[in-house]
C-alpha cells in the first residue's frame, strides 16, 4: 500500500506562471503524463497530490524548472522533456546544472549545452583533465560536444589552435581509386567534423581559421612526427585506430595542449582479428593522473527517441551473441 500526500509549491511573484506551465498548460500536460501525480494550479500555487516518492520527484522538477527560468532560459517542450528524463534517471541529476551549462554559443545565437547527465559529466571531464576518452554510441554527443569545447577553449585563449583528425580506415588501396586530388579523396572521412564546425562558426570565420591554420582538419596519418603545442586536439572515430596509431597520436600531445579521443567500440571497422587502439588504451592508461575515460550510453543519445531504442536493442543483441558464443 502506497502512502499518499499533498505538497504545495509557492511560485515566487516575479515568475509568470505561463512561462512555467506553458500556454494552455501545454508544458504542464507533459509533466502530468510523465508522473502518477495529480497537479493543480491555483494562482501562484501548484498543489501536488499522490504517492510520496512521486510527488517529491515532481516537486524537485518544478524547483529545477524555476531555476532554469531564473537563469533566463525559455522552457520548451524539449527542455521540459529533458528535465523529466534527468529527474527520473537511475542516478538523478539537477536539470539546472545540466541544461544550464552553456559550452558555447553558435554564430546564430544558439547555445550549445549538455542535454543529459552523462553529457554533463563528459563536458566536466574535458574541463578538468588533459586527456579524455569519450566512449559511447552514435548520437550521444561525443564529437559534437568535444568540438564545442574546443571552440570555447580557442575563443577564451586557452589554446591557439584546434586540430581535428580521424583515421581513414579505407585509406589504403581503395583511396587510390577515389576521384580527385588528396584533399578530395580524404574529405568524405572528415566531413562529420566539418559539419560540427559549420554549425558553430560563421562561414567567414571558419574559412579564415582554416586559411591561417588556426583550425586544421586532417587524416590521422598526417599526425606522425609532429608535436602539437598549445592546441586542442580531437581524435574522432578512434575505435578504428590500431594500437600503434593510438600510441602515435597520444605522443603528439605537447605543452599547453588538451586532447579528446572519441569512439564507439561497437562500431569497429578494422580488419577481422585486428585489435582496436581504443580498446587496448584503457588497459594501458587507466591509472594515469589527468587521463579520464567517460562512457556515454543509449540514454545519452539526443537524436529521435527511436534512435535510443535502436541503440539499446543492438546493445542487448550484442551481449546475447557474446553469451551464446561463450556457451
Amino acid at each position: 500500500m502506497t502512502t499518499q500526500t499533498q505538497v504545495k509549491i509557492l511560485v515566487p511573484g516575479h515568475h509568470d506562471m505561463v512561462r512555467l506551465v506553458g500556454a494552455r498548460d501545454e508544458l504542464l500536460k507533459i509533466i502530468e503524463a510523465a508522473f502518477a501525480t495529480r497537479i493543480l494550479v491555483r494562482g501562484n500555487e501548484i498543489i501536488l497530490s499522490g504517492d510520496i516518492a512521486e510527488t517529491e520527484r515532481v516537486s524537485r522538477l518544478f524547483e529545477e524548472l524555476l531555476s532554469l527560468l531564473d537563469q533566463g532560459q525559455v522552457l520548451t517542450h524539449e527542455a521540459v522533456g529533458r528535465s523529466i528524463e534527468i529527474i527520473k534517471a537511475p542516478e538523478p541529476g539537477r536539470p539546472s546544472d545540466v541544461l544550464g551549462d552553456t559550452v558555447v554559443v553558435t554564430h546564430i545565437g544558439k547555445p550549445i549545452r549538455p542535454k543529459t547527465v552523462g553529457q554533463k559529466a563528459y563536458v566536466d571531464s574535458i574541463r578538468n583533465n588533459t586527456l579524455v576518452f569519450g566512449i559511447g554510441p552514435a548520437g550521444s554527443g561525443k564529437t559534437y560536444l568535444a568540438v564545442a569545447m574546443a571552440i570555447r577553449a580557442l575563443k577564451s585563449g586557452e589554446v591557439s589552435r584546434i586540430v581535428l583528425t580521424r583515421p581513414a580506415v579505407e585509406a589504403g588501396e581503395r583511396l587510390g581509386f577515389l576521384p580527385g586530388d588528396l584533399a578530395a579523396k580524404i574529405d568524405p572521412y572528415l566531413r562529420p567534423l566539418y559539419d560540427a564546425l559549420y554549425e558553430m562558426l560563421e562561414p567567414e570565420t571558419f574559412n579564415r581559421y582554416i586559411e591561417r591554420g588556426t583550425i586544421e582538419i586532417a587524416p590521422l596519418a598526417f599526425m606522425r612526427g609532429r608535436t602539437l603545442n598549445d592546441a586542442f586536439i580531437i581524435l574522432d572515430e578512434a575505435q578504428n585506430t590500431t594500437p600503434e596509431q593510438m600510441k602515435m597520436f597520444l605522443t603528439r600531445l605537447g605543452f599547453g595542449s588538451k586532447a579528446v579521443v572519441t569512439g564507439d567500440v561497437t562500431q569497429i571497422d578494422l580488419p577481422s582479428g585486428a585489435r582496436s587502439g581504443l580498446v587496448v588504451v584503457e588497459e594501458i592508461l587507466e591509472d594515469i593522473s589527468g587521463v579520464d575515460f567517460t562512457r556515454l550510453h543509449a540514454r545519452d543519445v539526443v537524436r529521435h527517441k527511436i534512435v535510443q531504442d535502436i541503440v539499446e536493442a543492438y546493445r542487448v543483441y550484442a551481449e546475447e551473441a557474446k553469451k551464446h558464443q561463450a556457451g
